[in-house]
């Protein structure tokens, strides 16, 4: 190590304080973090690329400063779906310093990776307080049955008024309007059941109405419109 003139010449004062790091919430423990191995924790944390096409939610699982577990999802860019693949790949079995530092092609990712490092690090887990935090898995339930991310998705226009595309509950069929035409529910397809049901040998018109729900007051509507065409 090379030091200069200056620092050379100086005398030697003794270091008096020397408490060590603040202790963090980890998995229902207090730990004085001081190398990578010593961080734990599930959180998530969402990214946007620079030109704010697209959006990144991403979720760790982070045992003993290991990825345990990943999961991505992406929104509003074709690119950012194969970025998404080549991370859940990727990520697992890293330290969480080593993706940091790792380029997950996306820009939306790797400020999704950025964020969820500094929420972890400092001890801003969704699991902080919960003893032994949460098992290899647990990000799925996030995703409910059928395993999609919901997503809503909706467009609107002033001379046309609103469309609901695809809500929390499923893809959007049937917007069902009053009288004076405002919307009052809809109609939707649980696409992950309906997709379940086929894998088991359902038929495929059998499925989707088993699939097939409705929100809101849509029994009670004078009027029923397709939001992708009318």
């Amino acid at each position: 190590m090379n030091y200069t003139n200056e620092v050379t010449n100086m005398c030697v004062v003794a270091k008096g304080a020397d408490h060590g790091p603040a202790p963090i919430p980890e998995e229902g423990k207090w730990v004085a973090a001081k190398q990578i191995s010593d961080i734990s924790g599930l959180t998530h944390s969402v990214g946007r690329c620079a030109p704010q096409q697209g959006a990144c939610k991403l979720t760790l699982n982070i045992k003993n400063g290991i990825i345990e577990e990943a999961l991505v999802e992406t929104l509003g860019c074709s690119g950012m779906t194969h970025s998404a693949a080549m991370a859940a790949e990727i990520l697992p079995g890293k330290t969480i310093l080593e993706a940091l530092n790792t380029d997950l092609v996306c820009d939306a990712i790797n400020v999704a990776m950025r964020e969820i490092f500094l929420q972890i690090v400092y001890g801003r887990s969704q699991t902080a307080f919960s003893e032994n935090g949460l098992p290899i898995g647990a990000s799925l339930e996030d995703l409910g049955k059928g395993m999609r991310s919901q997503i809503g998705t909706t467009f609107g226009t002033k001379a046309k008024g609103a469309r609901y595309l695809e809500i929390a509950e499923g893809y959007v069929t049937k917007l069902a309007l009053d009288k004076d035409m405002q919307i009052i529910g809809y109609q939707f397809i649980h696409l992950g059941k309906m997709m379940d049901f086929i894998k088991k040998g359902m038929d495929a018109n059998e499925a989707l109405a088993k699939a097939t729900g409705k929100y809101g007051r849509f029994d009670e509507a004078d009027t029923y419109i397709d939001p992708r065409q009318e």
